[in-house]
């Protein structure tokens, strides 16, 4: 189990009542970390925090089961310049949206204030339960669209989590009304800390090969002939080149297993880049069990 008794601070994508908050809740109970929280308000902010700060964790969000990879998580972790923060661990979060109100009564709501993004995956909801001429106000957050209800009538509802709601002290009207039951989040720490192994981990690497026939191939063999399961890979830009890429891949198994450090050995000869990401225990996906 790692030791977090000296870390003093906790950064992670604000603001408060989002779910990244929820995810960096989770990871202070799980390991016991009393850290001052730290709010900021881009990815890019938290990964130069623990970047730049020693004692320190951060929380980022890195995939979502509707809109895929959150890249701007993997170019922050793939360019960090502190060869020492790694991924420590992984949450799933399952995304359950509610409709929130100063108001109980559900019949009073002729307004909705939300996220795009929270407001696009509850349109069978809003267009079946609402109004026909419901009014629909963007806000930059569902934590400012909750806290900014005070500024409108009775009638305004907003849509965000439970812990929102909590924070605000918001009325519950409906609960889960998301679009996709399904929706979740995986949530990650990262920091400067060495995790052991559990014989239940995963490793995350990012690599580039040279632009040339078989140089993928080669890289991945070295996967089937090690019988490493290769749970993930996805690609982004090298931003150095046009048509260079940077492949990220997730598998199974920790770097301090002999398997894996020789098969991380033997692809970083056949890469003209690598960059080692973290080893960590697997979280199991809500959704596995659906």
């Amino acid at each position: 189990m790692m030791n977090f008794e000296t870390v003093k601070t906790i950064a992670y994508l604000g603001p408060q009542a989002s779910f990244t908050e929820m995810a960096k809740d989770y990871f202070a109970r799980k390991f016991a970390i009393n850290a001052y929280p730290t709010p900021l308000q881009t990815i890019r902010q938290v990964a130069e925090y623990v970047n730049d700060t020693e004692n320190s964790l951060g929380v980022l969000p890195v995939e979502n089961s509707i809109e895929g990879t959150v890249r701007e998580t993997l170019d922050n972790l793939m360019n960090s310049t502190n060869s020492k923060i790694k991924i420590l661990s992984e949450f799933y979060m399952p995304i359950s949206h509610c409709l929130l109100a100063r108001t109980t009564e559900f019949s009073s709501i002729t307004g909705i204030i939300s996220h795009p993004q929270a407001l696009s995956q509850c349109q069978d909801f809003i267009h079946n339960e609402m109004p026909f001429n419901v009014n629909i106000i963007e806000a930059v957050s569902t934590a400012e669209a909750a806290r900014s209800l005070q500024n409108y009538n009775l009638t305004y509802a907003a849509i965000g989590s439970k812990k929102t709601a909590e924070v605000y002290n918001l009325n519950i009207l409906k609960e889960n009304i998301n679009d996709d039951k399904t929706n979740c989040t995986r949530f990650i720490l990262i920091g400067d800390s060495q995790t052991d192994v559990t014989g239940n981990d995963k490793t995350s690497l990012c690599f580039s090969a040279e632009n040339k026939p078989g140089a993928l191939l080669n890289v991945l063999e070295i996967f089937m002939r090690n019988k490493i399961n290769l749970s993930y890979i996805s690609s982004r830009p090298s931003k150095n080149k046009f048509g260079d890429y940077i492949f990220i891949v997730n598998f199974d198994g920790h770097i301090n297993e002999p398997i894996i450090k020789n098969a991380v050995n033997e692809i970083e000869k056949n890469t003209t880049e690598m960059k080692f990401l973290g080893s960590y225990e697997k979280n199991i996906s809500p959704n596995t069990f659906l």
